[in-house]
């Protein structure tokens, strides 16, 4: 929908914003906020403890999870403070207190003047301008870190305190509807992906015929299987080896950025779907040599870190001993791929999580269903397209959630740069009771 506008501007002096209402004010921002620097041992406080992980990107919630790390000093804040996340700030980590506490020595603990609303202030530092200039201020290195002398120099436009309160309910009640549909968007995705998994794990499991002959395979996670197909340990299909590394492993005479072999690394096939494209950092002749090669369309899992998943490499390349590969399989590695990509061969061998370390014994011993290689490629090919289709559904949805965090950002930064006018914007009075 549109908003209503303001009628009088005048120039802002400000080189990202050419207008402004012309009764709001422009001070710096250091004057209109203090910058709290209390310092306490996290061992010694019965302050709960928060860490910047522990605050959602863009919209400053917070997010239960567990502490990461909690020891040393932090700085204390009190309810009303707005906590900004000074460590890579294009992560746009800012949260309103809520309650007092503790937070990481990464964030500015910066508490409001009676001019400043600290709810507009939380908005204000969320806006996708001020999130930009801070971000500029520290191009160039290798661990951006905004510091407060930039910061406290920078502008915040001062309508009146009353005019601040009336933009945040606004702001509350409009993202609250926004971050709705998001969530409901996010909630069909997980229900895409549970199925996606359940049509993976029946096909390698059951086959494609619903009619052909079943036979219990003995084993828990397979249950019934086509009679026909094998029952048999991984380890008697294919040998199975573990990467190595060249050690110690950050010595740069291992790395060459034209080296002829990638080195992969757990990050790149957690950021990798089914094939893997491309990689970070290569290898040079040395690091290869100390290594373990694999060559396009070669199988390997991950046994460490993101436990248990597959990928087929689309690149040379070379693979540390947090994977394992499959040097003489003579089975469909896509079949494999899909097969090791629906979870259910790990049940029973473990919790999977960062906790869980699979090995070549382990793997070797898991016990499958083989079905013939012509069947192998009819379920590669049925999987292709199902999850093609399914794939196409969960980009249109992720599109959507993009558009959604665009509008959502953009409503911010335009409501407190005095870009639309929301005065006379009317929330329904239920809605204003719970906000």
């Amino acid at each position: 929908m549109g908003y209503a506008q303001y009628k009088e501007l005048d120039s802002s002096g400000i080189s990202w914003l050419q207008k402004k209402p012309i009764h709001w004010r422009i001070k710096r921002l250091k004057f209109s906020t203090d910058l709290i620097n209390n310092k306490v041992s996290v061992e010694d406080s019965p302050l709960p403890y928060l860490g910047l992980e522990h605050i959602e990107s863009w919209t400053g919630r917070k997010i239960e999870g567990e502490i990461s790390n909690s020891e040393g000093l932090a700085s204390s804040f009190v309810m009303g403070d707005v906590l900004f996340g000074k460590l890579r700030p294009y992560l746009a980590k800012v949260h309103l207190a809520q309650q007092d506490g503790l937070i990481s020595s990464e964030a500015l603990v910066v508490r409001s003047k009676d001019e400043l609303h600290a709810e507009f202030l939380k908005y204000y530092m969320l806006s996708r301008d001020f999130i930009n200039i801070v971000d500029s201020s520290t191009f160039g290195s290798k661990m951006p870190r905004a510091n407060w002398d930039f910061i406290g120099n920078l502008p915040v436009l001062l309508p009146d305190v009353e005019e601040q309160k009336v933009i945040a309910r606004f702001l509350d009640f409009k993202t609250v509807q926004i971050d709705a549909l998001i969530a409901k968007k996010k909630s069909l995705l997980d229900k895409l992906a549970e199925k996606r998994t359940a049509l993976i794990s029946h096909a390698v499991t059951k086959g494609l015929d619903p009619f052909v002959p079943m036979k219990d395979s003995g084993v828990a996670w397979l249950g019934d299987i086509p009679a026909h197909w094998k029952v048999i340990r991984i380890k008697h299909i294919t040998p199975v080896k573990r990467g190595a590394s060249p050690r110690p492993i950050d010595d740069p005479k291992y790395f060459d950025d034209d080296g002829e072999f990638a080195w992969v690394r757990i990050s790149d096939v957690s950021a990798s779907d089914r094939y893997l494209e491309n990689t970070t950092q290569r290898l040079s002749e040395l690091g290869s040599s100390l290594s373990v090669k694999r060559y396009p369309g070669d199988l390997f899992l991950s046994i460490a870190g993101t436990v248990g998943k597959p990928i087929i490499t689309n690149i040379k390349c070379c693979i540390h001993d947090g994977f394992v590969y499959f040097p003489d399989l003579q089975e469909s590695n896509e079949f494999f791929y899909y097969l090791f990509a629906c979870g259910q061969p790990y049940l029973g061998l473990g919790k999977m999580g960062t906790q869980l370390n699979l090995n070549t014994d382990t793997v070797g011993c898991i016990l499958i269903g083989l079905p013939t290689r012509l069947e192998q490629q009819a379920i590669v090919e049925f999987l292709d397209k199902k999850t093609a289709q399914l794939d196409a559904q969960v980009a249109r949805i992720n599109g959507a959630i993009d558009r959604l965090n665009e509008y959502r950002s953009a409503l911010i930064t335009n409501a407190v740069t005095g870009k639309i006018d929301v005065r006379d914007f009317e929330i329904p009075p239920t809605v204003e009771e719970v906000i």
